[in-house]
């Protein structure tokens, strides 16, 4: 595997007397795609606040090709090519979907570059829907707008909030489909609760139950850890 392009060390988030996120420590190497899961309330959101600068650590470090970002905020972390998506859909709907993506290009710097707009449109199956307002769109068009505006901002490394939530089978396999074929392109950290998803795409898997991280390794290693099993997948280790 090669060098981590993303580190977090001793990462803790508290909010009054609970601790959400304790001690996480995980990497994300080049071109890999990292899952993280964990039963609800167990900090997977949080940790996506934290590396996307939305939320600032209570104590730890994130550091970003060998810089600390643990305080930059999240602006200055798009501009160093790390963004986000989020649970809920946060799209312009009074704007088309050409519109929207713009927005995004702009933000990276490249203005009134609507060609690339209509790239990053194509990339997410959406160049025959640029001209329809956002508001408009079916609950997985609007993940597949979402994966648009992340990719729009030029990121190369990619956080992905439960990208597959709330759809059903045939808009789950179209997202599942797109972020496939952004595994060869992008460097990804996926949270997300569809475990066939999960195990199909990912890399590495880590772990979270109350906060921390309690295995980290390839699929199969998750699959038969028995912490996992109990914890989370619900099962008994085989004996």
């Amino acid at each position: 595997m090669t060098a981590p392009v993303l580190r977090v060390s001793g990462l803790q988030k508290r909010f009054g007397g609970v601790l959400a996120v304790d001690n996480i420590s995980l990497d994300l190497a080049e071109g890999e795609l990292h899952a993280v899961i964990g039963p609800n309330g167990a900090g997977k959101t949080t940790l996506i606040h934290l590396l996307s600068g939305a939320l600032e650590p209570s104590a730890g470090r994130i550091v970003l090709d060998d810089r600390d970002i643990t305080r930059l905020p999240m602006h200055q972390r798009v501009r160093l090519g790390l963004a986000r998506s989020y649970q809920i859909s946060s799209v312009f709907p009074n704007f088309t979907v050409l519109e929207n993506v713009a927005f995004a290009v702009q933000g990276s710097g490249g203005v009134g570059d609507w060609d690339r707009a209509r790239a990053e449109l194509e990339s997410v199956g959406l160049a025959n829907s640029a001209d329809r307002l956002a508001s408009t769109l079916a609950h997985g068009q609007r993940r597949q707008l979402e994966l648009g505006l992340v990719l729009a901002t030029g990121a190369r490394i990619l956080l992905l909030d439960e990208p597959m939530a709330g759809m059903g089978p045939e808009e789950a396999a179209r997202i599942l489909g797109l972020i496939e074929a952004l595994k060869s392109r992008r460097t990804i950290l996926l949270v997300e609760h569809d475990m066939e998803a999960v195990f199909r795409l990912a890399d590495r898997i880590s772990t979270l139950v109350n906060g921390r991280v309690i295995a980290s390794g390839a699929p199969d290693e998750i699959r038969r850890h028995p912490e996992v099993r109990r914890a989370y997948l619900g099962e008994e280790a085989p004996q």
